[in-house]
């Protein structure tokens, strides 16, 4: 701009007296015009922020109460800390200050000991040596071993991180099953990532880690094989389907004694053992410091733990702002349908209708007299998210709700993200569509999951939720009733033992604690934490 208002000093010299007054008052004139308008804008635009902010301005608490660190760059993970403000009121489950202190030291501790440190490397060289008569100091480690499904995989990360803050080992994360496509980094500073030259990977391939291991924890227990003069320098914990109560049961105190001293642990689960950890008195005593609302457990490992990827989160607030944003209410609905379907889905749809209409969760369809009474200028809107591999479900919602006017006058408008029909575990894009769709039924404002569901545990867990659970129905019919409100947001532990730590082998007796209780969406068996009683 001032290059456009340069005149050189010859040409000003020949010019008369009336002339040099004349553009000396007129650049003048025009530098103040300018300034002003400049001011002006500035002022207006500073009053316009505040404005906003004032309208809009909300206690943002992107911490969550201590639960998160600032320690990272926001740019880099954006759900990070902005997913839990966004959308949805903030929970009213806050971390307690134990917890809070509790993952500050850990983070310290992983820093100390993680990949690439070199007391990493010292245990590693050990590991290689299969020595395990020098300690590795502060440095153990529990290493996490992807078993199949998302659903599983996000509840036995949790299990195994909470069983490394009550033991103060180091979690590494077998990264060959997409996590890093999925989830950022958790810990400020350093990586959770098990580096791929770790020598014990070669056992993972083709479920190479199995009971017959040589040392399964197990199977060792069982055999007598194991004991505080013979510690070998790694050991196995089997906890899949297939597990037996010697494998369930490694978190006992007895067990513990010996576990404890055992440098490196391999886990591979898929199942959400953590109602089994208060089993043992000195975890329990530690457990109730941590989580004093004994529900919140996963609520807030999860939200401290998983953050989705920027790829990840774009799928989730792309959509959200595309069909939930606007709605009045939200409500999930989660449906997963055990075994081969063959097309048939009647049953379930009429269970949901049956569920959701029953709890006023959706509004009854109106009779004709209803439907001439109720007209409204602004009716309000209801957002049904649908999350199933097949999308007869949102279908046929839709269809109904578009066909038959409601009772109440509002308008349902049904949405569902995907419909693959098959379960695609470990292919990048499903994983990530799945992560999404967990992530976008938490936004919800209530959400109906399907019965055995881990997809709908994380789901429920992680908004905070106490769901309504759908009861699995037997050959093709509609149960009565069709669902049930849980008295908790914890997942289930689908397989725990038969006993709890103090009852003999073989018994179903050992001492019972009450928060402790079978979960409402099995028949027999299954886990779960309470506070409702």
């Amino acid at each position: 701009m001032y290059q456009k208002f340069q005149i050189s000093g010859k040409v000003f010299k020949t010019l008369g007296l009336k002339m040099k007054v004349l553009i000396a008052v007129s650049f003048g004139s025009l530098l103040f015009i300018l300034s002003y308008s400049n001011n002006f804008n500035n002022k207006l635009l500073d009053a316009t922020t505040k404005v906003d902010i004032k309208e809009t301005e909300k206690p943002v608490d992107k911490l969550i109460g201590g639960l998160l660190t600032a320690d990272f760059d926001e740019g880099s993970c954006l759900s990070r800390y902005h997913k839990y403000f966004l959308y949805r009121k903030p929970s009213p489950y806050k971390p307690s200050e134990y917890l809070v202190s509790k993952l500050r030291s850990y983070e310290m501790l992983h820093k100390r000991c993680g990949p690439d440190t070199k007391s990493y490397k010292e245990a590693i060289e050990k590991l290689s040596r299969d020595d395990a008569s020098e300690s590795n100091g502060e440095c153990r480690y529990i290493v996490w071993v992807a078993g199949y499904g998302l659903g599983n995989r996000l509840l036995t990360l949790a299990s195994v991180f909470l069983y490394a803050l009550l033991t103060e080992r180091i979690i590494l994360v077998d990264n060959r099953k997409d996590v890093s496509d999925l989830l950022c980094e958790p810990f400020p500073g350093t990586s959770w990532l098990l580096p791929l030259d770790f020598p014990m990977l070669n056992y993972t391939y083709a479920w190479g880690y199995n009971k017959e291991y040589p040392r399964c924890y197990g199977t060792m227990s069982e055999k007598h094989s194991i004991n505080s003069t013979s510690i070998p320098p790694h050991l196995y914990m089997h906890n899949l389907h297939d597990s037996r109560d010697s494998d369930k049961l490694f978190v006992c105190q007895k067990d513990q004694s010996l576990i404890d001293k055992v440098p490196w642990l391999i886990v591979q689960a898929n199942v959400y053992f953590v109602p089994s950890l208060w089993f043992n008195p000195t975890f329990q005593t530690e457990l109730v410091k941590l989580f004093p609302q004994k529900e919140t457990v996963f609520h807030h490992l999860a939200r401290y733990l998983f953050h989705p990827t920027n790829e990840v989160w774009d799928m989730v607030t792309d959509y959200y702002h595309a069909h939930l944003s606007k709605a009045d209410e939200r409500l999930g609905i989660q449906i997963r349908v055990f075994g081969k379907p063959d097309g048939r889905f009647k049953h379930v749809i009429d269970q949901v209708i049956s569920c959701t209409q029953r709890e006023k969760l959706l509004p009854e369809f109106a009779t004709p007299e209803e439907s001439k009474v109720n007209i409204s200028k602004n009716p309000k809107l209801k957002s049904v998210l649908v999350a199933s591999l097949y999308p007869e479900f949102s279908g046929n919602l839709t269809n109904m709700f578009s066909k038959r006017p409601s009772s109440t006058g509002e308008i349902v408008e049904v949405y569902q993200p995907s419909g693959e029909r098959v379960q695609q575990t470990d292919k990048k894009s499903h994983d990530q569509k799945a992560l999404a769709e967990m992530y976008l039924l938490s936004l919800t404002d209530n959400i109906v999951t399907s019965a055995r569901s881990t997809f709908g545990y994380v789901s429920y867990s992680l908004g905070g939720l106490k769901p309504w659970l759908l009861y699995q129905p037997t050959n093709f019919t509609t149960p009565n009733p069709p669902c049930v409100r849980s008295k908790s947001m914890e997942p289930c532990y689908l397989t725990p033992p038969s006993h709890g730590c103090e009852a003999d082998s073989g018994t179903n007796s050992g001492k019972i604690l009450p928060f402790v209780r079978h979960c409402e969406d099995l028949i027999y068996g299954g886990l779960k934490l309470y506070d409702e009683f």
